[in-house]
């Protein structure tokens, strides 16, 4: 069994976090509008959330979980990455409150704050996991 690790941790209760959070957004909103259509609520009154921003979520959560066993540090690390850079762009994309990333996600300075701080953690956790050790072939004389 894989010894418990940051990145490991990341991966599940992120992971689980990300898919709770994704569920939770179809209640508020479900609209899968596009352009200048984008529709958005505010879950919880925090977060701008709308269908694609659910299925993100819900995506990203689910990758986590799977990755949990094995891959959790590139998870982390990946993940990480991703919502780091859409921290950054969801942050130059706030006008007056409220955007729209590619006319798709909707985002305000809750949902920026969100990601970057999944973004973070992401890249601290994965950087503090070990990358795996590759374990040497047996050689044909040793077979």
């Amino acid at each position: 069994m894989n010894a418990a690790t940051p990145a490991r941790l990341y991966a599940t209760l992120g992971g689980a976090a990300l898919i709770v959070l994704g569920v939770a957004g179809f209640f508020y909103n479900a609209s899968f509008s596009t352009g200048a259509d984008v529709e958005a609520d505010e879950l919880l009154g925090l977060f701008a959330v709308n269908g694609w921003q659910n299925l993100l979520h819900i995506a990203t959560g689910l990758l986590g979980l799977a990755s949990a066993g094995h891959g959790a540090r590139a998870y982390a690390l990946g993940v990480g990455l991703a919502y780091t850079l859409l921290a950054i762009w969801g942050f130059i994309e706030v006008e007056e409150g409220f955007g729209a990333i590619l006319d798709l996600l909707p985002v305000n300075n809750g949902t920026c704050v969100l990601h970057l701080l999944l973004g973070l953690a992401g890249l601290g956790m994965g950087a503090a996991t070990p990358a795996p050790q590759s374990r040497p072939r047996p050689s044909a004389e040793s077979r």
